[in-house]
């Protein structure tokens, strides 16, 4: 199979396996934030490469592997996201579209179950917050959490002066916990202004939104510094830095 193919349904299915078996007490991503944390990766506004991205999978609060990790686990997981960073890559350039991975919430659960034993006041405020959102974004938080997790890590993308960056943020992050007064009011702002029609209708915007966010960080990503010299270019009838009293054209700007 191609390097660069995209995963298959066995294979997201092994990568979410493999990464659930992360050593403890590290929390691995998932596969749906697994997906939106390499989004966020490539909509940076500077190339990262895998050896620089690829330890914040296994711990999202930014733990590091042991060493005496299982190297034959490890390169499993490496070969299966790099090609799915491959091939996210490649749908974005090319179609300006992708198919994230989201996992519809189990219908058959029970939405708000009873709060667990022993909640303190903080752990029943985040529950809270959850509890209040809307079906659409409690099914894309996890994607949009791993995006999120890959801003915060690389935060280069957040701290862009650009308006249409900070808005195109904005509408990603709708779908997570309201927790400010400020943040209640962009997401009411944007249920307002922008409804959702259903998960369908909310999908094809994420996907928009993160293909925005790759065309207006591209110029940046791909910019190639100019060569800046330590000293005054030297014209062909100048005389010749290496001091020989000959003109430059006639000693070394001879070739």
């Amino acid at each position: 199979m191609s390097k660069t193919a995209d995963l298959t349904d066995a294979e997201f299915e092994e990568l979410d396996e493999l990464l659930a078996t992360t050593p403890a007490p590290l929390q691995a991503l998932d596969a749906s934030m697994l997906d939106g944390y390499l989004c966020g990766v490539l909509v940076q506004p500077r190339l990262i490469e895998i050896d620089e991205w690829l330890p914040n999978i296994f711990d999202y609060d930014g733990g590091l592997l042991p060493e005496s990790v299982d190297p034959a686990w490890l390169a499993r997981i490496r070969e299966l996201v790099a090609r799915r960073h491959a091939a996210l890559n490649r749908a974005m350039v090319e179609d300006g579209w992708f198919d994230p991975v989201v996992l519809d919430l189990d219908e058959q659960a029970p939405v708000d179950p009873p709060p667990p034993e022993g909640e303190d006041a903080e752990q029943a405020q985040a529950r809270a917050t959850y509890e209040a959102m809307g079906p659409i974004s409690r099914t894309l938080m996890p994607w949009v959490a791993g995006f999120q997790h890959a801003a915060l890590c690389f935060p280069e993308l957040s701290e862009m002066d650009d308006d249409a960056v900070m808005a195109s943020l904005a509408r990603l992050y709708r779908h997570l916990p309201a927790e400010t007064p400020e943040e209640k009011e962009i997401v009411a702002t944007l249920d307002r202004e922008h409804p959702l029609k259903d998960l369908d209708d909310a999908i094809e915007e994420l996907v928009v939104t993160v293909a925005d966010l790759c065309d207006l960080t591209e110029a940046h990503r791909y910019k190639v510094e100019s060569i800046r010299r330590d000293t005054p270019k030297v014209g062909r009838n100048d005389p010749c830095p290496c001091g020989s009293g000959r003109k430059y054209k006639q000693c070394h700007g001879a070739n």
